[in-house]
Protein backbone atom coordinates (compact mmCIF):
# COMPACT_ATOMS: atom_id res chain seq x y z
CA UNK A 1 0.00 0.00 0.00
CA UNK A 2 1.73 3.15 -1.06
CA UNK A 3 1.57 5.95 1.47
CA UNK A 4 0.93 9.48 0.63
CA UNK A 5 -0.36 11.21 3.51
CA UNK A 6 -0.75 10.34 7.51
CA UNK A 7 -4.33 9.05 6.42
CA UNK A 8 -3.44 6.51 4.54
CA UNK A 9 -0.82 4.95 7.44
CA UNK A 10 -3.96 5.38 9.45
CA UNK A 11 -6.19 3.32 7.11
CA UNK A 12 -3.38 1.05 6.69
CA UNK A 13 -3.15 0.19 10.33
CA UNK A 14 -7.52 -0.08 10.94
CA UNK A 15 -7.23 -2.89 8.11
CA UNK A 16 -4.51 -4.96 9.32
CA UNK A 17 -6.04 -4.65 13.05
CA UNK A 18 -9.32 -5.53 11.73
CA UNK A 19 -8.40 -8.30 8.99
CA UNK A 20 -5.69 -9.32 12.05
CA UNK A 21 -3.39 -9.64 9.07
CA UNK A 22 0.93 -8.93 9.58
CA UNK A 23 1.23 -5.30 8.84
CA UNK A 24 5.03 -3.56 8.59
CA UNK A 25 6.16 0.28 7.10
CA UNK A 26 8.70 0.26 4.85
CA UNK A 27 11.35 2.75 4.21
CA UNK A 28 14.48 1.75 3.02
CA UNK A 29 13.42 -2.12 3.22
CA UNK A 30 17.17 -2.82 4.63
CA UNK A 31 15.41 -5.23 7.24
CA UNK A 32 18.00 -8.31 6.96
CA UNK A 33 16.04 -10.64 8.01
CA UNK A 34 12.71 -9.41 5.31
CA UNK A 35 10.81 -8.19 8.09
CA UNK A 36 9.61 -5.32 6.01
CA UNK A 37 8.25 -7.53 3.77
CA UNK A 38 5.59 -10.14 5.87
CA UNK A 39 4.40 -12.84 4.20
CA UNK A 40 0.60 -12.39 3.71
CA UNK A 41 0.54 -9.13 5.16
CA UNK A 42 0.18 -5.60 4.54
CA UNK A 43 3.02 -3.17 3.36
CA UNK A 44 2.86 0.42 4.26
CA UNK A 45 5.18 1.83 1.58
CA UNK A 46 6.82 5.30 2.67
CA UNK A 47 8.73 6.46 -0.11
CA UNK A 48 6.16 9.18 -1.24
CA UNK A 49 6.92 10.88 2.41
CA UNK A 50 10.60 11.47 1.60
CA UNK A 51 10.98 15.46 1.49
CA UNK A 52 13.90 16.85 3.08
CA UNK A 53 13.75 20.06 4.61
CA UNK A 54 16.54 21.88 6.38
CA UNK A 55 16.28 24.85 8.26
CA UNK A 56 19.13 26.53 9.87
CA UNK A 57 20.21 23.61 12.42
CA UNK A 58 17.29 21.45 12.16
CA UNK A 59 16.43 19.17 9.60
CA UNK A 60 12.69 17.55 9.57
CA UNK A 61 12.78 14.24 7.20
CA UNK A 62 10.07 11.96 5.74
CA UNK A 63 10.19 8.73 7.12
CA UNK A 64 10.23 7.20 3.95
CA UNK A 65 13.65 9.45 2.71
CA UNK A 66 16.40 7.43 2.21
CA UNK A 67 19.94 8.26 3.23
CA UNK A 68 21.88 9.36 -0.09
CA UNK A 69 18.74 11.92 -0.74
CA UNK A 70 19.25 13.30 3.12
CA UNK A 71 22.71 13.99 2.22
CA UNK A 72 22.60 15.62 -0.26
CA UNK A 73 19.93 18.19 1.48
CA UNK A 74 22.19 18.34 4.40
CA UNK A 75 25.38 19.24 1.66
CA UNK A 76 23.54 21.52 0.33
CA UNK A 77 22.98 23.25 3.11
CA UNK A 78 26.19 23.27 5.10
CA UNK A 79 24.65 20.76 7.61
CA UNK A 80 25.61 17.51 8.53
CA UNK A 81 23.99 14.54 10.73
CA UNK A 82 25.76 11.79 11.69
CA UNK A 83 24.15 8.73 9.98
CA UNK A 84 24.93 5.59 8.19
CA UNK A 85 26.55 5.30 4.59
CA UNK A 86 24.54 3.01 2.34
CA UNK A 87 22.82 5.27 -0.12
CA UNK A 88 19.06 3.31 -0.15
CA UNK A 89 18.90 2.90 3.42
CA UNK A 90 15.76 4.79 5.22
CA UNK A 91 15.97 7.26 7.60
CA UNK A 92 13.29 5.09 9.43
CA UNK A 93 15.02 2.11 10.31
CA UNK A 94 18.30 3.93 10.79
CA UNK A 95 17.67 6.17 13.73
CA UNK A 96 14.75 3.83 15.09
CA UNK A 97 17.75 0.94 15.67
CA UNK A 98 20.26 3.95 16.81
CA UNK A 99 22.07 4.67 13.47
CA UNK A 100 25.93 4.42 13.19
CA UNK A 101 27.74 6.46 10.93
CA UNK A 102 31.28 7.34 9.73
CA UNK A 103 31.24 10.61 12.71
CA UNK A 104 29.24 8.98 15.05
CA UNK A 105 32.84 9.16 17.01
CA UNK A 106 32.24 12.47 16.96
CA UNK A 107 28.84 13.61 17.23
CA UNK A 108 27.16 10.65 18.18
CA UNK A 109 24.49 8.30 16.90
CA UNK A 110 21.52 9.57 14.32
CA UNK A 111 19.04 8.94 17.42
CA UNK A 112 21.05 11.26 19.92
CA UNK A 113 19.94 14.02 17.52
CA UNK A 114 16.50 13.03 17.16
CA UNK A 115 14.60 15.89 18.68
CA UNK A 116 11.40 15.22 17.57
CA UNK A 117 8.65 12.37 15.66
CA UNK A 118 5.76 12.59 14.62
CA UNK A 119 4.18 8.97 14.75
CA UNK A 120 1.08 7.08 14.25
CA UNK A 121 0.65 4.39 16.67
CA UNK A 122 -1.60 0.66 15.79
CA UNK A 123 -4.96 2.90 17.42
CA UNK A 124 -4.22 5.31 14.37
CA UNK A 125 -3.91 8.33 16.47
CA UNK A 126 -1.21 10.90 15.29
CA UNK A 127 1.26 11.55 17.80
CA UNK A 128 4.46 14.20 18.71
CA UNK A 129 6.42 12.56 20.48
CA UNK A 130 8.40 14.76 22.73
CA UNK A 131 4.58 14.81 24.02
CA UNK A 132 5.19 11.80 25.59
CA UNK A 133 8.75 11.20 26.46
CA UNK A 134 8.48 7.51 27.32
CA UNK A 135 7.77 7.26 23.70
CA UNK A 136 9.99 9.81 22.23
CA UNK A 137 12.50 7.61 24.52
CA UNK A 138 11.96 4.28 23.06
CA UNK A 139 12.06 5.72 19.51
CA UNK A 140 15.84 6.32 20.38
CA UNK A 141 17.22 2.98 19.54
CA UNK A 142 14.06 0.62 20.45
CA UNK A 143 14.29 -0.62 16.87
CA UNK A 144 11.59 0.06 14.30
CA UNK A 145 8.26 -1.37 13.37
CA UNK A 146 7.72 -1.76 17.40
CA UNK A 147 5.77 1.12 18.55
CA UNK A 148 4.19 3.06 15.61
CA UNK A 149 4.93 4.46 11.99
CA UNK A 150 7.39 7.63 12.00
CA UNK A 151 5.98 9.84 9.31
CA UNK A 152 8.71 12.29 10.29
CA UNK A 153 11.49 13.13 12.36
CA UNK A 154 13.33 16.14 13.23
CA UNK A 155 16.81 16.38 14.25
CA UNK A 156 19.37 18.55 15.48
CA UNK A 157 21.94 19.00 13.01
CA UNK A 158 25.70 20.08 13.39
CA UNK A 159 27.90 22.42 10.45
CA UNK A 160 29.28 20.10 7.87
CA UNK A 161 32.71 19.62 8.86
CA UNK A 162 35.86 18.96 6.66
CA UNK A 163 36.82 15.38 6.58
CA UNK A 164 39.87 13.01 5.34
CA UNK A 165 38.65 9.70 4.48
CA UNK A 166 41.96 7.35 4.70
CA UNK A 167 42.83 3.56 3.72
CA UNK A 168 45.39 1.41 4.59
CA UNK A 169 45.70 -1.79 2.46
CA UNK A 170 47.51 -4.83 3.82
CA UNK A 171 48.17 -8.39 2.00
CA UNK A 172 48.28 -10.36 4.98
CA UNK A 173 48.61 -10.52 8.92
CA UNK A 174 45.14 -10.71 9.87
CA UNK A 175 46.12 -11.47 13.42
CA UNK A 176 48.67 -8.90 14.23
CA UNK A 177 46.64 -6.23 11.80
CA UNK A 178 43.27 -6.83 14.48
CA UNK A 179 45.28 -6.73 17.29
CA UNK A 180 47.04 -3.36 16.28
CA UNK A 181 43.90 -2.00 15.63
CA UNK A 182 42.26 -2.70 18.78
CA UNK A 183 44.69 -1.10 20.71
CA UNK A 184 44.72 1.64 18.44
CA UNK A 185 40.90 2.82 18.71
CA UNK A 186 41.72 2.55 22.72
CA UNK A 187 42.68 6.08 22.85
CA UNK A 188 41.61 7.61 19.91
CA UNK A 189 40.63 11.03 19.47
CA UNK A 190 36.91 11.44 18.68
CA UNK A 191 37.56 12.39 15.59
CA UNK A 192 38.92 9.37 14.10
CA UNK A 193 36.04 6.98 13.36
CA UNK A 194 37.38 3.65 11.89
CA UNK A 195 36.39 0.53 10.40
CA UNK A 196 38.94 -2.86 10.00
CA UNK A 197 37.51 -5.13 7.43
CA UNK A 198 38.33 -9.23 7.29
CA UNK A 199 37.91 -11.19 3.70
CA UNK A 200 38.14 -15.09 4.34
CA UNK A 201 40.01 -17.28 2.26
CA UNK A 202 42.49 -19.65 1.80
CA UNK A 203 44.48 -16.59 4.12
CA UNK A 204 42.65 -13.89 5.28
CA UNK A 205 42.99 -10.52 4.51
CA UNK A 206 42.63 -7.30 6.45
CA UNK A 207 41.98 -3.82 5.38
CA UNK A 208 41.29 -0.54 7.28
CA UNK A 209 38.81 2.37 5.97
CA UNK A 210 37.31 5.64 8.18
CA UNK A 211 37.53 9.10 8.11
CA UNK A 212 38.90 12.15 10.42
CA UNK A 213 37.41 15.20 11.09
CA UNK A 214 39.87 17.60 10.29
CA UNK A 215 42.95 18.31 8.12
CA UNK A 216 45.16 15.33 6.42
CA UNK A 217 48.13 16.50 8.45
CA UNK A 218 46.97 15.63 11.88
CA UNK A 219 45.64 12.16 10.68
CA UNK A 220 48.83 11.38 9.28
CA UNK A 221 50.66 11.30 12.67
CA UNK A 222 47.50 8.53 13.88
CA UNK A 223 47.80 6.36 10.75
CA UNK A 224 51.39 6.00 11.49
CA UNK A 225 50.68 4.17 14.73
CA UNK A 226 49.28 1.30 12.63
CA UNK A 227 51.42 -1.33 10.92
CA UNK A 228 53.17 -0.49 7.95
CA UNK A 229 50.40 -0.92 4.42
CA UNK A 230 49.42 0.99 1.87
CA UNK A 231 47.86 4.11 2.45
CA UNK A 232 45.50 6.29 0.66
CA UNK A 233 44.69 9.98 1.61
CA UNK A 234 42.27 12.32 0.54
CA UNK A 235 40.45 15.62 2.12
CA UNK A 236 36.89 16.17 1.19
CA UNK A 237 34.03 17.89 1.69
CA UNK A 238 31.39 16.54 4.11
CA UNK A 239 29.36 15.95 0.91
CA UNK A 240 32.12 14.90 -0.90
CA UNK A 241 32.94 11.84 2.48
CA UNK A 242 29.21 10.89 2.33
CA UNK A 243 29.07 10.33 -1.35
CA UNK A 244 32.16 8.62 -1.24
CA UNK A 245 31.05 6.19 1.47
CA UNK A 246 27.41 5.86 -1.03
CA UNK A 247 29.55 4.02 -3.40
CA UNK A 248 27.48 2.52 -6.46
CA UNK A 249 23.68 0.96 -6.52
CA UNK A 250 23.40 -1.57 -4.70
CA UNK A 251 23.59 -5.22 -6.62
CA UNK A 252 21.34 -6.86 -5.06
CA UNK A 253 23.16 -10.08 -4.72
CA UNK A 254 22.20 -12.32 -1.70
CA UNK A 255 23.30 -12.98 1.83
CA UNK A 256 22.89 -13.65 5.69
CA UNK A 257 23.89 -11.28 8.11
CA UNK A 258 24.33 -10.77 11.85
CA UNK A 259 26.50 -8.57 14.09
CA UNK A 260 27.81 -8.62 17.72
CA UNK A 261 29.22 -5.82 19.86
CA UNK A 262 32.38 -5.96 21.47
CA UNK A 263 33.13 -4.83 24.86
CA UNK A 264 36.92 -6.46 25.29
CA UNK A 265 39.23 -6.71 22.42
CA UNK A 266 38.94 -9.98 20.52
CA UNK A 267 42.37 -11.51 19.67
CA UNK A 268 43.34 -11.31 16.39
CA UNK A 269 44.47 -15.24 16.49
CA UNK A 270 40.80 -16.02 16.81
CA UNK A 271 39.57 -13.76 14.19
CA UNK A 272 42.15 -15.78 11.74
CA UNK A 273 41.36 -18.64 12.78
CA UNK A 274 37.92 -18.03 11.82
CA UNK A 275 38.61 -16.81 9.13
CA UNK A 276 41.41 -18.20 7.44
CA UNK A 277 40.81 -21.73 4.95
CA UNK A 278 36.62 -20.55 4.62
CA UNK A 279 34.63 -19.71 1.77
CA UNK A 280 34.28 -15.89 0.80
CA UNK A 281 32.97 -13.94 3.39
CA UNK A 282 33.69 -10.93 5.58
CA UNK A 283 33.29 -9.21 8.86
CA UNK A 284 33.68 -5.64 9.48
CA UNK A 285 34.19 -3.70 13.38
CA UNK A 286 33.22 -0.20 13.40
CA UNK A 287 34.81 1.51 15.89
CA UNK A 288 32.77 2.71 19.00
CA UNK A 289 33.86 5.54 21.67
CA UNK A 290 33.78 8.82 21.74
CA UNK A 291 30.63 10.98 21.87
CA UNK A 292 28.58 7.34 21.55
CA UNK A 293 30.26 6.16 24.71
CA UNK A 294 29.36 9.66 27.14
CA UNK A 295 25.66 9.13 26.93
CA UNK A 296 24.32 6.53 30.04
CA UNK A 297 23.01 3.00 28.24
CA UNK A 298 19.54 3.92 29.67
CA UNK A 299 19.34 8.05 28.66
CA UNK A 300 17.83 6.72 25.21
CA UNK A 301 16.66 2.95 24.16
CA UNK A 302 20.13 2.24 22.73
CA UNK A 303 21.89 -0.08 25.18
CA UNK A 304 25.46 -0.33 23.84
CA UNK A 305 26.86 2.66 25.06
CA UNK A 306 30.00 1.25 26.55
CA UNK A 307 30.61 -1.36 23.36
CA UNK A 308 34.12 -0.42 21.91
CA UNK A 309 33.41 -1.67 18.57
CA UNK A 310 30.56 -3.36 16.60
CA UNK A 311 31.19 -6.21 14.15
CA UNK A 312 29.34 -6.96 11.18
CA UNK A 313 28.99 -10.47 9.38
CA UNK A 314 28.22 -11.14 6.51
CA UNK A 315 27.84 -14.75 4.11
CA UNK A 316 27.22 -14.28 0.52
CA UNK A 317 25.09 -17.26 -0.84
CA UNK A 318 27.02 -17.49 -4.17
CA UNK A 319 27.51 -21.14 -4.44
CA UNK A 320 26.71 -21.77 -0.99
CA UNK A 321 22.89 -23.27 0.35
CA UNK A 322 21.57 -21.00 2.47
CA UNK A 323 21.75 -23.07 5.31
CA UNK A 324 25.28 -24.01 5.00
CA UNK A 325 25.68 -19.94 4.65
CA UNK A 326 23.76 -19.43 7.70
CA UNK A 327 25.26 -22.20 9.96
CA UNK A 328 29.08 -20.62 8.56
CA UNK A 329 27.20 -17.34 9.87
CA UNK A 330 26.25 -18.67 12.99
CA UNK A 331 30.07 -20.31 13.46
CA UNK A 332 31.78 -16.82 13.22
CA UNK A 333 28.69 -14.83 15.14
CA UNK A 334 29.03 -17.05 18.33
CA UNK A 335 33.38 -18.39 17.75
CA UNK A 336 34.15 -14.16 18.51
CA UNK A 337 33.18 -14.88 21.90
CA UNK A 338 32.00 -11.37 22.11
CA UNK A 339 29.15 -12.45 24.68
CA UNK A 340 25.48 -12.14 23.83
CA UNK A 341 25.18 -8.74 22.27
CA UNK A 342 24.22 -7.68 18.82
CA UNK A 343 22.62 -5.01 16.84
CA UNK A 344 19.64 -4.42 16.08
CA UNK A 345 19.99 -2.86 12.84
CA UNK A 346 21.61 -5.68 11.75
CA UNK A 347 18.90 -8.15 12.42
CA UNK A 348 19.49 -11.75 12.99
CA UNK A 349 15.88 -14.06 12.84
CA UNK A 350 18.61 -16.62 14.46
CA UNK A 351 20.63 -14.21 16.89
CA UNK A 352 20.35 -16.41 20.15
CA UNK A 353 18.34 -14.53 23.17
CA UNK A 354 17.61 -11.78 20.41
CA UNK A 355 15.78 -9.60 23.02
CA UNK A 356 18.70 -9.01 25.51
CA UNK A 357 21.16 -9.16 22.19
CA UNK A 358 19.51 -6.04 20.97
CA UNK A 359 18.14 -4.51 24.05
CA UNK A 360 20.25 -5.30 27.28
CA UNK A 361 18.78 -3.48 30.58
CA UNK A 362 16.51 -1.87 28.63
CA UNK A 363 14.25 -4.54 27.20
CA UNK A 364 11.69 -4.29 30.20
CA UNK A 365 10.87 -0.52 29.78
CA UNK A 366 10.66 -1.34 26.13
CA UNK A 367 8.46 -3.85 26.10
CA UNK A 368 6.36 -1.68 28.94
CA UNK A 369 5.89 1.22 26.58
CA UNK A 370 5.04 -0.92 23.09
CA UNK A 371 2.44 -2.91 25.45
CA UNK A 372 1.09 0.92 25.86
CA UNK A 373 1.02 1.46 22.25
CA UNK A 374 0.06 -1.72 21.01
CA UNK A 375 -1.99 -3.99 23.37
CA UNK A 376 -3.34 -6.25 20.62
CA UNK A 377 0.34 -6.90 18.72
CA UNK A 378 -0.92 -4.73 15.90
CA UNK A 379 2.60 -4.34 14.49
CA UNK A 380 3.62 -8.19 15.90
CA UNK A 381 6.65 -9.82 13.95
CA UNK A 382 8.89 -12.83 14.59
CA UNK A 383 11.49 -10.62 16.82
CA UNK A 384 8.94 -7.73 17.36
CA UNK A 385 8.79 -6.44 21.01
Amino acid sequence: MRCTRVEDIQAGLERAARQRIPVAARSGGHSYAGYSWPDGGLVLDLAELSDVRIDGRTAVIGGGARMYDVYEALGAAGQALPAGTCRSVGIGGLALGGGIGVTARKYGLTCDHLVEARIVTPDGVLRTASEEPDLLWALKGGGGGNFGVVTEFTFRTDPAPGLTVFGLDYPEGTADVVDAWQEWIADAPDELWTSLRVDSGPKSVPSVRGAYVGPAKDLHRLLDRMPPAEREVEEMTYLQAMRHYAGPAETGEPYVASSRMLHAPVPGSKVAALMDGQPPFMIQLDSFGGAVGRIAADATAFPHRDATASVQIFVHLGDLTESRARALLAGVRDGLGAGTTGYVNYIDPEMPDWPTAYYGRNLARLREVANRYDPDRVLAFPQGL
